[in-house]
């Protein structure tokens, strides 16, 4: 299990070095160009970048977060908002099994299909 994490928060350009081992968070800075660098210029952007978590939320405090709440940090609900995540909702609802860019392979003009042939007629 890794012990270092490295996070950034929105509204803040600052990233973050948490020592899970030692308990401590300090400020880290990167060098440009450097892959944490490219990242941090990203979600500087509004990038939203995650490898090696499977769970980051912002809370008010740490009550609410002992209390297993993720509802005190204003507009950041998980369940409104253009930002929600999401996955059934349009216009670009993120589905993967519909559209032009569903992935499927069985569908339209790049299906490979040989009984779609257009020139059939």
């Amino acid at each position: 299990m890794a012990n270092i994490i490295v996070f950034g928060i929105p509204g803040d350009t600052q990233l973050y070095l948490a020592d899970l081992a030692a308990g401590t968070v300090a400020p880290l800075n990167v060098p440009p160009g450097s892959d944490l660098g490219v990242a941090d210029q990203l979600r500087r952007s509004g990038a939203t970048i995650t490898k090696g978590v499977n769970l980051a939320v912002t809370v008010g405090s740490g009550a609410s977060a002992s209390a297993g709440r993720m509802d005190d940090v204003a507009s950041n609900r998980m369940d409104e908002g253009p930002a929600a995540g999401r996955m059934d909702e349009s216009p670009a609802g993120g589905r993967m099994d519909e559209g032009p860019a569903s992935g499927r392979m069985d569908e339209g003009a790049a299906s490979g299909r040989m009984d779609n042939d257009s020139t059939d007629k």
